[in-house]
């Protein structure tokens, strides 16, 4: 057997998801006690949106492995796909009001396909109130758009209610109250934030809407035509 051929061999085996995330887990392990207890690392297997979390070093936000993926996360893996860029240096808040310095590397395969994440926050709220000394650390650098907001939740049905309370701010009223153009609205909404990649989805906002999942499923044909899409600029 040629060197060629048993390197690539060699490299096809080192790219196996079991192995990357085995080495995602040592690595998570590394950054969390490398930087002591106001720093968290968190892996995520993307396969299953809804219990993406498989490991945890740290307890900044106090999710345990089976918690879902974040909101931030799924609206771009939504709109950007594979082609999602590595977002470092943003901003998010605990439930129970501690800042973070977030960022987020995702994880492709030898295919360039992503498969997971690796996710680091750093509680910097203590150290905001020494800006003028450690300024360096907490600079909120990420450049990839508006203001970023994300959210850590437990549970998949936390997730879909985040993003179904921005997907009623977004209308102005609840869903209970919706008329049938608003609740079109209000599903493509939830679809630009990609709440129909989780598992379960179009279940649980059926029963919010009050519709049947083919009701929802029909709205989300609409949504996905031309005219349905102007819905959210109306």
């Amino acid at each position: 057997m040629s060197d060629s051929k048993v390197k690539k061999d060699m490299n096809k085996e080192m790219n196996t998801p079991e192995v990357i995330f085995e080495n995602l887990i040592r690595i998570a392990d590394t950054i969390a006690q490398s930087f002591g207890r106001n720093c968290e690392v968190a892996v995520h297997d993307l396969s299953s949106l809804d219990r993406s979390l498989i490991y945890i070093a740290g307890d900044i936000t106090h999710r345990k492995p089976g918690a879902p993926i974040t909101d931030l996360v799924v609206k771009v893996l939504h709109q950007e796909c594979d082609q999602a860029r590595d977002m470092v240096g943003y901003k998010s808040i605990t439930k129970d009001g501690r800042i973070l310095k977030s960022s987020t590397t995702f994880i492709r395969d030898g295919r360039g396909k992503i498969i997971g994440a690796l996710c680091i926050n750093f509680d910097i709220t203590n150290f905001q109130q020494m800006q003028a000394a450690v300024g360096d650390l907490i600079n909120l650098s990420y450049q990839g758009g508006d203001d970023k907001k994300e959210t850590f939740t437990a549970t998949v049905h936390e997730t879909i209610d985040v993003l179904v309370a921005q997907a009623s701010e977004v209308v102005g009223k609840p869903p209970a109250t919706m008329s049938m153009e608003e609740k079109i609205k209000f599903v493509a909404t939830l679809e630009q934030k990609g709440a129909f990649l989780i598992k379960g989805a179009v279940d649980y906002i059926a029963t919010v809407l009050g519709v049947s999942k083919y009701t929802v499923y029909n709205y989300l044909q609409k949504v996905r035509s031309i005219e349905g899409l102007n819905l959210i600029h109306k």
